[in-house]
């Protein structure tokens, strides 16, 4: 398996920059190119290549001799990141009771106290917001920011100097006026490695959550603890039922309609996400950390494109063509309803679906198919076998036409394989994701499931889910069992699918909502996104038991103890009221 490397930036990888507005903006690190971040500036990709993850930079506009800009990066050290928590006080302040106000000797009235009495914060509730208490106007901000070739220090300076009412404010309402000022003007920003979390949160907030079904990071957290999704021993190997079909080996049935997300994750999971180092970025990597490695303590970074350019090279990325075998344990089947799946976000894992390298893991562990393939392979085209070609008449042909040939029999033999190996089934779990009905999808997966299998549906919406979690209720599989219809006529109104191959159905939802803990000013943020809730549908697979079950066993005490009872009521019955108290006081 790939083992993913997030200590050092890498040539050529997507990472994600989270600048002070606490946005995040995802960008390819190419060598010897511009990265733009929008308002706060733009920065040489060569002076981040090769550095620790979680470095905060920040962004300096110089000019050199020749009065031309320059753009420099300074490595922001700890220190002066964390240096207001560092000075703050440990202590909560403690809360008066409710309408109760403390004089101060300058008659001004505050709210909180600290245990002896001294004064913790001031109250707000007399002050009136004037939007003339900031003198400056936004043109002349927007001219300072033009004018300016620093980092932002100086701007929110002058702004912060120019409020009129800047005294008045508390040390809470101070403290967050500064901080929204830092946001907007501070030419600072952090560079993540971008994970599938990170990239979920990525396409739910900053971009299209529709095209991702709105997933969101907990739900996807949730999904991957109740498929059980984990990596299996590659010196494991599948068993094999009595019709040669494959059990477990950590195999898992998947339908995903959020671009690659949820396989992204999945991928994750096993190990199969990243591909491994190869020498040459290797190579790069040394040259890059000589260059680049005395920048870690706040130093800064000059702009020097023509040295970078002259050590960082600029090759693309090696691309063998060859094809390899496909993995039996560890494997992703991919279930699409289109001539082509999209896995567009498995672009930012250097992945590419329909020209894949073979240096990637998903290349072997990835098997891809149509629902027409699955249900009826004999009407695709894909799985006809192509015209076998004598040795003679291959002699007689030219190079293109033989390798054409030959590349005809490859996808042949290639598909043919994943379509047998999944009709055959024995999959270790379900997962989907798909705006399809699911009562749809599961009448064709599950069977292909093995037992004990964990099936795991995920919906933007509830109802759906509901329908789905009807279908398998007790009421049904019990009227399946007592009466069950003809099996050439599934399935019917009453029962759409079998009831009996799932167990304890169940619908789960999570979701993690940002909150302000201050106190007496707790209350979850009013800024949070909206959209679908978004609900997963769980149940287990389970191998009906076949023909007629009976309870067998030895009931001749029963018998006995029941005509004991049955004596003793009738001989009470025969007996008068007063003799028979005796005898049940004599019993007892």
């Amino acid at each position: 398996m790939a083992k993913n490397n997030f200590e050092l930036i890498r040539p050529n990888a997507y990472v994600a920059l989270r600048l002070p507005s606490d946005a995040l903006i995802v960008v390819h690190l190419l060598p010897n190119t511009t990265i733009s971040i929008g308002k706060y500036g733009n920065f040489q990709a060569n002076h981040v290549i090769g550095r620790p993850f979680y470095l905060t930079f920040e962004v300096i506009d110089k000019t050199n001799i020749s009065n031309t800009s320059q753009t420099a990066l300074r490595v922001v050290p700890a220190t002066e990141l964390y240096a207001d928590l560092r000075d703050e006080d440990a202590t909560t302040p403690i809360e008066t009771e409710t309408g109760r106000t403390v004089k101060d000797q300058d008659g001004v009235e505050y709210d909180i106290v600290g245990e002896d009495g001294e004064v913790v914060m001031r109250t707000n509730r007399t002050i009136i917001d004037d939007p003339n208490s900031q003198i400056m106007t936004m043109d002349e901000i927007e001219e300072m920011k033009a004018q300016s070739i620093g980092s932002g220090k100086d701007l929110i300076a002058k702004i912060l100097e120019s409020h009129s009412a800047l005294d008045q404010k508390t040390a809470f309402a101070l403290a967050k006026y500064t901080l929204r000022k830092t946001k907007k003007y501070l030419k600072r920003f952090t560079i993540i490695p971008l994970d599938v979390s990170t990239l979920a949160r990525w396409m739910f907030v900053e971009k299209e959550p529709m095209k991702t079904m709105e997933l969101r990071e907990e739900i996807l957290s949730l999904i991957g603890s109740w498929s059980n999704v984990h990596c299996t021993p590659l010196h494991t190997p599948p068993l094999m039922s009595e019709n040669i079909a494959k059990i477990g080996g950590g195999r898992w049935l998947v339908v995903d309609e959020t671009a690659g997300l949820l396989v992204a994750y999945i991928a994750e999971k096993m190990g199969i996400l990243h591909a491994p180092e190869r020498p040459d970025q290797k190579l790069e990597n040394a040259l890059v950390l000589d260059q680049e490695h005395e920048a870690v303590k706040g130093e800064v970074v000059q702009d020097n494109t023509e040295a970078n350019s002259s050590k960082i090279p600029t090759q693309n990325p090696l691309r063998p063509r060859k094809s390899s075998t496909l993995a039996t344990t560890n494997t992703i089947t991919l279930i699409h309803a289109n001539a082509q799946p999209n896995l567009s976000l498995l672009k930012y894992f250097h992945f590419d679906a329909f020209n894949p390298s073979s240096l990637h893991p998903l290349e072997r562990h990835l098997k891809i198919l149509s629902w027409l393939q699955l249900v009826a392979p004999e009407d695709d085209a894909c799985c006809t076998e192509p015209e076998h070609v004598s040795e003679e008449v291959l002699q007689g042909w030219k190079s293109g036409k033989r390798s054409n040939h030959f590349r005809k029999r490859r996808r042949w033999e290639r598909m043919k394989s994943i379509v047998d190996e999944t009709r055959a089934g024995g999959f270790d779990g379900l997962i989907i994701a798909s705006v399809m009905n699911p009562v749809s999808i599961l009448r064709h997966t599950v069977p292909l499931l093995r037992g004990a299998a964990q099936v795991v549906v995920y919906s933007p919406t509830i109802e759906s889910l509901i329908e789905l979690s009807d279908c398998y209720s007790t009421g049904r599989r019990t009227a399946f069992v007592q009466n069950p219809p003809d099996p050439g006529l599934m399935p019917t109104e009453d029962f759409p699918i079998n009831p009996t191959l799932l167990l304890a159905p169940t619908i789960h939802t999570a979701r993690c909502r940002s909150w302000q803990a201050l106190p007496g000013r707790t209350h979850p943020l009013m800024t949070g996104r909206g959209g679908s809730e978004g609900y997963i549908f769980t149940a287990t697979r389970v191998l009906p038991a076949e023909g007629k079950i009976e309870a067998r066993g030895k009931f001749k005490r029963r018998k006995v103890d029941a005509r004991r009872s049955t004596r003793a009521s009738s001989s009470l019955a025969e007996t008068p009221a007063s003799v028979a108290g005796e005898l049940i006081e004599s019993d007892v």
